[in-house]
Formats: structure tokens, C-alpha cells, sequence
């Protein structure tokens, strides 16, 4: 009886069944590890996660930028199709400020993919193609709000990415509302003029709402002493 399953890795043989299991362990790891503590972690703590030795997780994914491949190639083609269907609107600004504020919380609820979101390098050039086909459509509905004469005509694709990027920060993973009001008053600030504000909903923020943003940031910035 055979002992192979039917998943391949790239230009290689179908895998046996234990070898299958490991692969699926540290996928299974790596996610929750990547989604915490984002893509700087350590082949070590997802070997600890997926319960195998570290040896396992390198003969794997011997390169770094397969294991993110076989993480977030899935997740980012979710996203150009949720792109292309707003670029789909009838409605610019709309279709735009949906998929942001869908793209606000995935990258709240998960460091890595919003690292693969931020910056290339993460990845090969199928991650890559991915992000630059979700640029495009962002440049696509940027350039239409404009021409509608509601987004403001000196603002490109990235000052609203950036934003967002921000706005992700917010509150606590389990808490969108926070991450809502503020992006509510962000994309607000892009706009050429309202009748009245966009209503916001009621959680203010709170000052513990504040140190979590900030204190990354402080800790970053903090120089060494030397000893």
C-alpha cells in the first residue's frame, strides 16, 4: 500500500504521510508564531510550536521566503480577488474605503501578513506579483474617487495605505470598534468636503489605547547604553 500523499512540494516528489504531517504542524505553528510576533521569528520557536525538531522546519522550507510562500500565497490572492471586487463599485470612494477597512483588520489580527503587506523582500515573486496586482487596483479607485470630485486631488494610493497601516494599530486584536472610529475619522481627512462628519461609533479611545502604539514605537527609538 502506498504511503505517499497526494501534497507535492515545489519540484519535488509527493511527500510520505509522516513528512506530510510535519509540514502541516509547522504551517499550523508558523501561523499563529508569525501572526503574533511577525516574520522575524525564529525557525527555533515555530519548531517548538509544531513540536518537531528545528532541523524538521529547515529541511521543509529550507529557505525562509518558502515557508512565508505557503503561509500568505492563499491569503493575498483573497485580497486581489476582494480588490478586484471593489474596484467593481459603482461608487469609488465606497469600493476603496471598504476594502480598507477589510484590509485594516486582517493586518491587525495578523503581524506577519501585514509585514508581507508592508515592504517586498517577503517571499518570492509570486507574494510580489500578488501585492503589486492589489497596488494597482488601489491606484485604479484612487484616480476614480478623484475624478469623482471626492477624494482630494493631491493624495496618492500610499498616503491611504499608510494610513491604514496606522489605524491597524488601534485597540485590541478582539477589538475592531476602536480601529473603526479612528479609521473613520482618517479616510474623513481625505476627503474634498462633507455636508456633516460621518458619524462615529461611540467606543472612545482610552489611554491604554494610546500606550499600545506608542510604546513599540518608544522602544524602537530607545539607544542602547553603553555599558
Amino acid at each position: 500500500m502506498s504511503s505517499v500523499t497526494p501534497t507535492r512540494e515545489a519540484g519535488c516528489r509527493p511527500l510520505r504521510r509522516d513528512a506530510e504531517r510535519n509540514r502541516q504542524l509547522i504551517l499550523d505553528a508558523a501561523r499563529e508564531v508569525f501572526a503574533v510576533r511577525g516574520l522575524d521569528a525564529g525557525f527555533d520557536e515555530i519548531a517548538r510550536a509544531a513540536g518537531v525538531g528545528a532541523a524538521t522546519v529547515y529541511r521543509r522550507f529550507p529557505d525562509r521566503s518558502d515557508l512565508v510562500d505557503a503561509l500568505f500565497e492563499q491569503e493575498l490572492e483573497q485580497m486581489v480577488a476582494r480588490a478586484q471586487d471593489a474596484a467593481t463599485d459603482p461608487d469609488a470612494w465606497a469600493g476603496l474605503c471598504g476594502f480598507l477597512r477589510w484590509m485594516v483588520e486582517l493586518q491587525a489580527r495578523n503581524r506577519g501578513l501585514a509585514q508581507v503587506l508592508a515592504a517586498t523582500g517577503h517571499g518570492t515573486e509570486r507574494i510580489d506579483d500578488d501585492r503589486a496586482q492589489i497596488a494597482a487596483i488601489v491606484d485604479a479607485l484612487v484616480v476614480r474617487a478623484q475624478h469623482d470630485g471626492v477624494l482630494r486631488a493631491d493624495v496618492v494610493a500610499l498616503d491611504l495605505l499608510l494610513a491604514m497601516v496606522l489605524v491597524a494599530q488601534a485597540g485590541d486584536v478582539d477589538d475592531p470598534a476602536s480601529r473603526e472610529r479612528l479609521g473613520t475619522l482618517v479616510l474623513d481627512g481625505f476627503l474634498t468636503r462633507r455636508d456633516r462628519p460621518t458619524a462615529l461609533p461611540p467606543s472612545a479611545p482610552t489611554e491604554q489605547d494610546v500606550a499600545r502604539v506608542l510604546e513599540p514605537l518608544r522602544r524602537s527609538r530607545t539607544v542602547a547604553r553603553p555599558r
